[in-house]
């Protein structure tokens, strides 16, 4: 098995206490990823995040519904948490999200551990792989600008 590491970091204008309960929302997911990929949490009610727990959604990759199992390993509120697919399209998906104060702001790590299916075969999907979770990651980094962004907004006082 042949493990690859993607890593992501992005700084936002707000502290990590104003950024964390955007990524507590898993529904939020939703809204961060490409519509492409025609991302939805399934399963009972809005999941309640902390160790253990389960989140179960369903999307298209490359034309195929896929459904996907993540478990909640690690939870540490305003600092890090850790997913890991139980059942999906990859042999193994490791993710960890950090979010470090910096300068007022938060810069905001994701660091993805990954291992392709039907190794050594699977490997020859690598480059096509890499390339989407650059897209969705790309994606998501201007997403999440834009949501906390506007999160930030106040109403004009003098609009009527």
């Amino acid at each position: 098995m042949k493990l690859h590491t993607l890593i992501r970091e992005q700084l936002l204008d707000r502290p990590p206490a104003d950024v964390f309960p955007f990524f507590a929302d898993a529904h939020n997911l939703e809204a961060i990823t490409p519509p492409l990929l025609g991302f939805r949490i399934v399963g009972p009610g809005p999941p309640t995040m902390a160790v253990g727990t389960l989140i179960q959604y369903r999307l298209r990759m490359r034309g195929l519904s896929v459904d996907w199992l993540t478990r909640i390993e690690e939870w540490q509120p305003g600092v890090s948490f850790v997913d890991t697919q139980l059942v999906g399209p990859y042999r193994l998906w490791h993710h960890t999200h950090t979010f470090e104060e910096r300068s007022g702001g938060t810069l905001m790590r994701d660091v993805v551990r990954y291992a392709l299916p039907l190794w050594p075969v699977g490997e020859l999907a690598g480059p096509l792989v890499r390339r989407d979770l650059t897209m969705i990651f790309d994606f998501r980094r201007q997403a999440v600008a834009r949501a906390l962004e506007r999160d930030t907004e106040q109403p004009d006082p003098g609009a009527s």
